[in-house]
């Protein structure tokens, strides 16, 4: 089937080089000629794991390629995806819809009798209806098919979820997109068909069940730094209740990046329009209790270095908001890296992969090479991005640096006895 793909970034170069892996024809579309290039010639303008060697034989093939035409693309496309990008609304908790309502535009505009927009893009309850009204005055039909990638596991997501949902009122539509996914859906995957509502709302219902669950342990971790219970052992004990489970019980810094925060935020904003706003209140809560755990992160560093951070040198390892991810987008560890620094002290950061990114967007902060440079006479180490780079880490790499053997483990992902064994002042959010 002939496909396009409108938008490039992380959720559509991802779903424009799988939908051609399956034997599609696909045509990525994006307004930004310079990504175009970059796409056209094998390069990923962003990290994701197997993205990069996914791309490059999906071109080899044949069955993709990018341009920045509309026209083109409602000349190709049988199948039109919609992956642009909701972010958060400066000043707001409103999702921005001005991408989606753009692409939808340009669209209609080209759209042949006859052909099937689907939208993929986290959008506010309400607008798969919208959309559906110009998009089905020139003949075409909407579904609404929501995303449901993990940043470092995005290729994995896309050609192997746990679940295909498709929300529409045309039999023959929804048909239609479950031909596209014949290959997925044959090998098992669950498929849920439903209205635009639901479609729409098991994205963000999901995201805020999520957060939910990290803000609760991390809720639990601040029970414990008063009590002396240790929040790794509890969430072990209670994640053995079935109906609970270990996943997403890691208490740290809490979530970050592009979509949960502000999904659960244009949540509660939407729900506020459609006058249902106490009905998620608690949403509220589960934010701020995420945003408290960094300012808490601040504190134990201030704590470790006899109670003030003006003059002390601070080594930050990470920068991106979770491992196997160069995203930045609200990254829990550079906002303790700058709050660190307002508060005076000199800081180092490294990452992985996130360093272009994070330099460009907080060019106060200093950048190194190695994890060995960032803690060369540090007064005290922040360990805030659990690369796996930092969890293998022997303790004697960096004591053999550092002024004084101090470490903050903000993802409780470290060996605290190996560091402590060797000399080092640990200490971790939720923990003695």
């Amino acid at each position: 089937m002939r496909l396009t793909v409108i938008g490039t970034g992380y959720l559509g170069a991802t779903h424009a080089a799988a939908m051609a892996e399956l034997g599609h024809d696909v045509l990525g579309l994006d307004v930004d000629q310079s990504k175009i290039d970059r796409l056209n010639a094998g390069e990923v303008p962003f990290f994701e794991p197997g993205l990069p060697e996914l791309l490059r034989k999906s071109l080899d093939s044949g069955r993709l390629r990018f341009t920045t035409s509309y026209d083109e693309a409602g000349a190709f496309g049988e199948v039109h995806f919609i992956c642009v990008g909701t972010p958060q609304r400066k000043g707001e908790y409103a999702a921005d819809m001005t991408y989606v309502n753009a692409a939808a535009d340009s669209l209609v505009s080209v759209l042949r009798p006859g052909a099937l927009v689907v939208g993929k893009s986290t959008v506010p309850l309400g607008t798969a209806a919208r959309l559906a009204e110009s998009i089905e005055q020139v003949g075409a039909e909407l579904v609404w098919n929501p995303e449901f990638l993990r940043e470092g596991y995005a290729v994995e997501d896309t050609l192997r979820p746990d679940r295909v949902v498709m929300g529409g009122h045309s039999g023959a539509a929804l048909k239609q997109l479950a031909e596209v996914y014949a290959v997925i859906l044959d090998a098992g995957t669950p498929l849920v068909c439903t209205d635009f509502a639901t479609a729409e709302l098991v994205k963000v219902a999901a995201n805020s069940f999520l957060a939910t669950k990290i803000s609760f342990i991390n809720a639990m971790a601040e029970v414990c730094e008063v009590t002396g219970a240790d929040v790794t052992q509890l969430a072990t004990a209670i994640g053995h209740d079935a109906r609970i489970g270990h996943r997403f019980l890691n208490a740290g810094l809490g979530f970050g990046g592009g979509c949960l925060p502000k999904d659960i935020r244009a949540f509660m904003a939407r729900a506020g329009e459609l006058g249902v706003d106490q009905a998620l209140s608690f949403l509220k809560e589960i934010d701020e209790i995420n945003l408290r755990r960094r300012a808490r992160m601040v504190d134990l560093a201030r704590e470790l270095c006899d109670g003030t951070l003006a003059g002390v040198r601070v080594a930050v390892l990470g920068a991106a908001f979770k491992p196997n991810s160069d995203d930045i987008r609200d990254s829990p560890a550079l906002d303790v890296a700058v709050s660190v620094q307002r508060a005076g002290a000199a800081v180092r950061v490294y990452d992985p992969q996130a360093m272009d990114n994070a330099r460009r967007d907080y060019p106060t902060l200093a950048y190194v090479p190695s994890a060995v440079d960032a803690a060369q006479d540090a007064d005290v180490v922040l360990h805030l991005t659990e690369w796996a780079e930092f969890r293998a880490m022997r303790p004697s790499l960096l004591g053999a640096v550092v002024a004084e053997r101090r470490i903050v483990d903000g993802r409780n992902a470290l060996d605290s006895e190996a560091w402590r064994a060797e000399g080092w002042t640990y200490r971790a959010l939720g923990r003695p």
